[in-house]
């Protein structure tokens, strides 16, 4: 048995990152076991925040951001700049299909009704937007071979800007859904 602590923060879509960031640190000086932190950030901006409080060559920082078109046909929401400044602190970027929507998303906004892949999404918003979040980022990492499967790592994520959710799971391939598992929250929103 142990007993942990677990920030939460007053609701969700508010950027906290900065005190999202002072948790993660927080979390890293107990668990000697994470290597690897993924991040959402549509940007940029709060994964050069973490790279630059996180000062530990051990761990491997990955930026998860929209796909090319997420915003609007044919445009980036993370600059070619901030993507070469990020690589500078050893940040990897990774752009893809979001694993919750993707081409489904497609198919739905054409013909209506929803894909399985919907349920699991919003199943996971119960507890937060950071929480699926933070699910769908790590299959997408996973996927794209920049994160190990079956390796506990810190996923974070939020709403709209910044970030309020950080937890501790074991990150699978897309094909494995459900055999991700959730450990730790280490910080999310309350409502």
């Amino acid at each position: 048995m142990a007993r942990k602590f677990i920030t939460y923060f007053d609701k969700q879509g508010d950027d906290y990152t900065d005190e999202l960031i002072m948790a993660v640190k927080d979390k890293l000086e107990l668990a000697d076991n994470i290597k690897y932190i993924l991040i959402a950030s549509s940007t940029g901006e709060s994964a050069l925040k973490l790279s630059q409080a996180i000062d530990d060559d051990s761990i491997t920082i990955v930026n998860v951001s929209h796909n090319v078109g997420f915003s609007g046909d044919n445009e980036s929401d993370i600059s070619e700049e901030m993507i070469k400044e990020l690589e500078n602190e050893g940040i990897k970027t990774f752009q893809g299909l979001h694993a919750f929507s993707g081409a489904a998303r497609g198919v739905t906004n054409k013909y209506g009704g929803y894909s399985p892949l919907d349920v699991v999404a919003d199943t996971l918003r119960m507890f937060s937007h950071g929480v699926k979040v933070a699910a769908e980022i790590s299959l997408m990492a996973c996927d794209a071979g920049l994160i190990p499967v079956g390796e506990e790592i810190i996923a974070i994520g939020g709403r709209a800007h910044g970030v309020d959710t950080a937890v501790i799971l074991t990150p699978v391939n897309s094909k494995n859904l459900f055999n991700l598992q959730f450990h730790e929250i280490i910080a999310m929103p309350r409502d």
